[in-house]
């Protein structure tokens, strides 16, 4: 493209920009004003369909797999993508409150790593700035079901303003991005809605105003239980709407209204923590041809090992016994982990398995995390 057709784009932008911005900006945060006036905005998740699982898997397998199934494979460099031109773009400040939303969920001292890209092509998340169409994000994974030119993630409103809709906006639409819900729709919270109050409070207050159903699927519908990890509430969570007085009826000291307290709370960080641990600095132990190696793990564990193939050739991995598993191989590109292949089995009748060309003189890292295992028998991985 030559510099003045990119002029041209770039000034169309602008010229978006500033109608939106007569018009009135768009609509999750902790979630307070906007940077036009002080209506409540909310983050509105993009509904997708639920798992089903055939008869033959269990409750108790059903929910270890919805559990950790959205989460990424610990010690994953995710690679994000801020829209810098088109009318998806954010301004240079904008694009900055998420990079420090991106450093408060790095500095709790977790295994994932999070790169900045130029190119969209090279991103699992990617970042758009859209007034009008609300904040809001997909979850984990899900983002690898989204087309690779499409964003995963919005900001409808100005991040770049002190309070709730700031920087935690951003933490929060990151939560998403790696897997965890909204708090406030927690089965063991034992909210009681004021329906008609909260139905009417959304269609008001957002723009564009939320539908009956827009409001059952971010707010009033319970998570499923099998989604849930632990069973405590944190009203204080990063992950939890603020609520005007008048919207819950139980419990009683949060019908005058409810306001989580800005930033990560306790409950965030142990559990960011769990399902993300930070490398240990521990020598990991390398899988050889025809060696196999016992995987003793809990359900969201991980065990990871070194592949160093001693010459060029296809390779075939597998997991052997009764267990639900995702297995991922990456490439070791100096200290640069590369996503080569990988397999999920969880809620099949099959083991995790996958084969790849590997080259001798490189380096590899295979990581399989365990969702649910049988009480009797043991889980293994084998390379050949």
């Amino acid at each position: 493209m030559g510099e003045k057709s990119s002029a041209r784009l770039d000034a169309l932008a602008a010229r978006l920009d500033e109608i939106e911005a007569r018009l009135g900006a768009g609509s999750c945060a902790h979630d307070g004003g906007d940077d036009a006036d002080d209506r409540p905005r909310y983050c509105s998740v993009p509904q997708r369909p639920t798992r089903d699982f055939g008869p033959d898997v269990t409750a108790d397998r059903a929910a270890a797999i919805l559990t950790t199934g959205k989460k990424w494979v610990n010690k994953t460099e995710l690679h994000y993508y801020m829209f810098d031109s088109g009318p998806l773009r954010g301004d240079s400040t904008q694009r900055q409150v998420v990079r420090n939303a991106f450093k408060v969920w790095k500095d709790v001292g977790i295994g994932l790593t999070f790169t900045e890209v130029d190119e969209i092509s090279e991103s699992e998340v990617r970042i758009g700035f859209r007034r009008g169409q609300g904040s809001w994000s997909t979850v984990g994974t899900d983002a690898l079901n989204v087309g690779q030119q499409e964003r995963t993630m919005n900001f409808g409103w100005n991040i770049a303003v002190p309070g709730p809709n700031g920087l935690d906006t951003a933490v929060h639409e990151i939560g998403h991005a790696l897997g965890f819900q909204h708090e406030h729709q927690n089965p063991n919270a034992g909210i009681v809605w004021n329906r008609e109050a909260v139905y009417d409070h959304f269609a008001r207050t957002q723009d564009p105003p939320w539908s009956r159903d827009q409001t059952d699927f971010n707010i009033l519908d319970k998570i499923d239980t099998r989604t849930v990890d632990g069973s405590s509430w944190d009203p204080d969570s990063i992950m939890h709407y603020s609520f005007d007085r008048g919207l819950i009826r139980e419990p009683e000291r949060f019908r005058d209204g409810l306001t989580p307290r800005p930033g990560l709370s306790q409950a965030d960080t142990d559990v960011v923590r769990r399902f993300y641990p930070a490398d240990d600095g521990a020598a990991l132990p390398e899988l050889k041809p025809w060696h196999s190696k016992v995987l003793s793990l809990e359900p969201a564990e991980q065990k990871d090992f070194i592949v160093e193939p001693t010459e060029t050739r296809n390779y075939d991995f597998r997991t052997f016994g009764q267990a639900d598993t995702v297995m991922v191989l990456f490439e070791d590109d100096n200290g640069r982990f590369r996503y080569v292949q990988g397999d999920d089995d969880s809620g099949y009748d099959r083991n995790a398995s996958f084969q790849v060309r590997l080259f001798r003189g490189r380096k590899y890292q295979l990581r399989i995390r365990l969702y649910f295992k049988y009480s009797s028998g043991s889980t293994a991985v084998l390379m050949w």
